[in-house]
């Protein structure tokens, strides 16, 4: 077990970036966010870690750890998935090198996970995998979780092995229709809660989601409901949605299903699963992020 080392991790993502100083006994030492994720540091990724790298005062002697999206086909260096029965404990095993001829600075990528289940059905998570290895570090080594974003996430975890990956692209889908189409210029209200909350009731009651988005605008313009509800409406459409073919998932939950997210996005889940029955106990990202670190920390085989 190294005791003396420390090691920078980074949640290299499409958008942003956050990093994470962390020393002996996991313990959190500076940190950083940016808006230098994959889009905007490509192609110079090398560059784009030297300059964070200098702003931490971060020596050469310091490993680099990155997960995200820096490591897909689009990032810095493709990391194949590993197949889900690979131990969340496992990933320091499984590092891939990335080496910036420039800095001369190497980095160290985490793999993705790829889960197929028995009829065919393929999912994948790139990213998340850091948190749920933190989650099983902090002893959430069971259970059901749901990863909320863009693309949200919801893994079932036996005794610290992904048994099952549902993606939801349901943040994706809302921004989406928050910049074009017909709802688009109605997309810019205030939150309001009792708006949420019907689009969440509403998600119950329709049976196509494409029929309760059209009827969102039917609403508005025949005078139903105000049009700076809709915002907050749809917001609570899509995320009862995807809460609601959830409830089919986690059928075999026992007690609370563990969310980790911000804490401004879990409030929306967490309203909408009181509304539906899904009882979300929360995770702090960063801390679990840390957690994973603390976990890499004493696992990889530094020199």
């Amino acid at each position: 077990m190294v005791t003396s080392m420390r090691l920078l991790g980074i949640d290299w993502g499409t958008s942003n970036r956050r990093a994470y100083l962390v020393g002996p006994g996991g313990a959190c030492l500076d940190r950083r966010s940016d808006d230098q994720g994959m889009l905007a540091a490509r192609p110079d990724f090398g560059p784009s870690l030297a300059a964070l790298l200098a702003d931490m005062g971060t020596g050469a002697d310091v490993p680099v750890v990155a997960s995200g999206m820096i490591g897909s086909a689009q990032g810095w260096k493709e990391t194949p998935y590993l197949d889900a029965s690979v131990p969340l404990e496992d990933l320091p095993q499984h590092l891939v090198p990335v080496q910036d001829a420039a800095s001369g600075r190497s980095c160290l990528l985490v793999p993705g996970y790829r889960e197929q289940d028995g009829e065919g059905r393929v999912d994948v998570i790139r990213g998340e995998e850091m948190q749920l290895l933190g989650a099983v570090a902090m002893g959430r080594r069971d259970g059901w979780f749901v990863l909320p974003g863009t693309h949200s996430k919801w893994v079932r975890l036996e005794e610290g092995v992904i048994r099952h990956v549902s993606t939801f692209m349901t943040g994706e889908f809302f921004a989406t229709l928050g910049k074009q189409g017909t709802l688009a210029p109605l997309m810019d209200g205030p939150d309001i809660d009792a708006a949420f909350d019907a689009g969440v009731a509403e998600a119950g009651h329709r049976a196509l989601l494409t029929n309760a988005l059209f009827g969102v605008r039917a609403r508005v313009v025949t005078g139903a409901m105000p049009a700076a509800h809709t915002r907050s409406f749809v917001s609570g459409l899509l995320i009862g949605a995807e809460l609601l073919a959830a409830l089919d998932l986690t059928s075999d939950a026992r007690g609370e299903v563990v969310s980790i997210a911000a804490p401004r996005l879990h409030g929306y889940y967490a309203r909408a699963g009181g509304q539906l029955g899904i009882a979300l106990a929360p995770l702090d990202p960063d801390a679990v992020y840390v957690a994973a670190l603390g976990l890499f920390l004493d696992r990889m085989p530094f020199p």
